[in-house]
């Protein structure tokens, strides 16, 4: 009787070594290891994309305007209205000032990732429940609509 309870009393302690019953805290101490998976670049605004700064005119370019506007009513109008007004996608009026212009300019040449990664561009998803087509505009095409639509907000246009 008396070596099953001294082999009961080491099979305790054993498995209370092994469960981690040392009282070694040396591991708990020790920073958890870094995730393989990269962490999300913070946002800062400018969306996801290959346009990382912008140089706006001031004042506008009438060429570029015009151009944009010619974009706009070909590619765009059907689903944005230059006022307010939400039809399939949002109103224009007043976008420069809300987003930076590289995120526009990432979102029309972009669309497909910057609503797969960009977090404004879902809630823009997840308001209209439409997503934006790709109408495959050049970063040139992109900076005429992107001159139009400051146009559009009231920003002067030179001669």
């Amino acid at each position: 009787m008396k070596r099953l309870s001294v082999f009961l009393a080491f099979a305790l302690v054993m498995f209370i070594y092994a469960c981690g019953g040392s009282g070694d805290t040396s591991a708990a101490d020790k920073p958890a290891p870094k995730s393989m998976i990269d962490e999300p670049a913070p946002d800062d605004g400018k969306g996801v994309g290959e346009i990382k700064e912008v140089s706006l005119n001031n004042p506008l370019k009438p060429n570029m305007v015009e151009t944009g506007k010619a974009i706009y009513e070909m590619k765009c109008a059907a689903c944005h209205k230059l006022s307010g007004q939400r039809v399939v996608g949002p109103g224009w009026k007043g976008v420069t000032s809300r987003r930076k212009p590289e995120w526009i300019m990432n979102m029309t040449t972009n669309v497909d990732i910057m609503l797969d990664k960009d977090p404004a561009a879902q809630a823009l998803l997840k308001e209209c429940l439409v997503r934006m087509p790709n109408q495959n505009l050049s970063v040139g095409d992109a900076r005429d609509v992107l001159e139009f639509m400051y146009a559009n907000d009231g920003q002067e246009v030179g001669n």
